[in-house]
């Protein structure tokens, strides 16, 4: 009877609603769904014609009256109207055989959006069908999915390198002592390759093939094999088809900017941490989530340039869904690290 009940009014959800992916927990079922944050809409009917894996597909592949639109960048929402039918969809395909569900719903954001982007996330989560809308900042919840000891007084440090963001936060007695939210994720990395490619090579490529690129041969830091890799585009010169091999190390050469973004502000947080938590992160380490944070040679860059140790998260893609889904399973003693709710 209990279950018919949750299945009514909707099983407790926890979405990390970032700008590339969204990743969806059920409360008692875990992660049930993780799709690519992207709408496919019909401009001339102006009506949704598919969504995340399925609208991923026509990215760079649609007639006129069809555009593949984000409907979030930089970690917020820059679409409302697109997000909630999105999020809305994203429910529904969790809850198939209920018409009416309407669960509470834990939302991630980053750490440095405005109260503005905060209300902007809740109304379009109520509109979608929740009946409760909570948001966590998502180096809390990276925190708690990657089962670093927030509450206790020591010090934990987390990087979430997002597609849209990259959180970098102290974290201790269930706070966040000092964090920097940085608009540069992965997003911003595919976007460098786009850029190296057109202005040293004559060649434009899409975003799927940056994004290839960058998980096949992407680096930060130099690999015990460099590796190469055959691209194809656009040759800027002749408009024709044109096919080009590159190497890790001019990949390397590319990301160079948003690598070096990122870390040097895991260095500021470092510099601005007090003493006494200093000291627990040196024996601790950093801990690195998100999918920005499985580039390779990444934790090997930052340990090198901050002299402390890093660890990756269990399951960094996951780890803020992880988080967002321990407090649905939870939500009587972890509602302390939820703000703004709205009900």
């Amino acid at each position: 009877m209990f279950d018919f009940f949750l299945n009514v009014i909707g099983r407790d959800m926890g979405i990390d609603l970032g700008t590339a992916n969204t990743l969806v927990y059920v409360k008692s079922k875990g992660i049930v769904l993780e799709e690519p944050s992207i709408v496919a809409i019909d401009k001339n009917k102006k009506r949704i014609l598919a969504v995340g894996t399925e609208a991923k597909r026509m990215v760079g592949r649609t007639p006129g009256n069809i555009i593949a639109v984000r409907p979030l960048k930089d970690g917020v929402i820059a679409d409302f109207e697109t997000t909630e039918k999105m999020l809305r969809y994203f429910i529904q395909t969790v809850h198939k055989n209920v018409a009416f569900a309407r669960p509470r719903i834990v939302i991630c954001v980053p750490s440095g959006i405005t109260p503005v982007e905060k209300k902007a996330v809740i109304e379009a989560t109520e509109q979608a069908g929740a009946r409760a809308a909570y948001i966590i900042e998502e180096p809390l919840a990276a925190a708690i999915g990657a089962n670093l000891p927030i509450d206790e007084p020591t010090g934990s440090m987390i990087v979430d390198i997002g597609g849209g963001t990259s959180e970098v936060a102290v974290i201790s007695l269930g706070g966040i002592v000092v964090s920097q939210s940085l608009r540069i994720g992965g997003d911003e990395m595919d976007e460098a390759i786009v850029y190296y490619l057109k202005k040293d090579h004559n060649l434009l490529v899409g975003e799927r093939t940056s994004e290839r690129v960058k998980m096949e041969i992407g680096s930060a830091f130099p690999l015990e094999n460099e590796e190469k890799m055959e691209i194809n585009g656009r040759d800027l010169v002749t408009g024709l088809p044109k096919t080009i091999i590159i190497t890790s190390q001019q990949i390397r050469k590319a990301l160079e900017k948003p690598v070096a973004d990122i870390v040097n502000s895991i260095v500021e947080v470092l510099d601005g941490t007090p003493p006494e938590l200093s000291s627990d992160i040196m024996k601790r380490g950093i801990v690195l989530a998100g999918g920005g944070s499985l580039l390779k040679g990444l934790s090997e860059r930052i340990s090198r340039e901050t002299h402390v140790p890093v660890y990756m998260a269990e399951d960094p893609l996951a780890a803020v869904a992880i988080g967002a889904g321990k407090c649905v399973e939870d939500f009587a003693t972890l509602k302390k690290y939820l703000r703004f709710s709205a009900q």
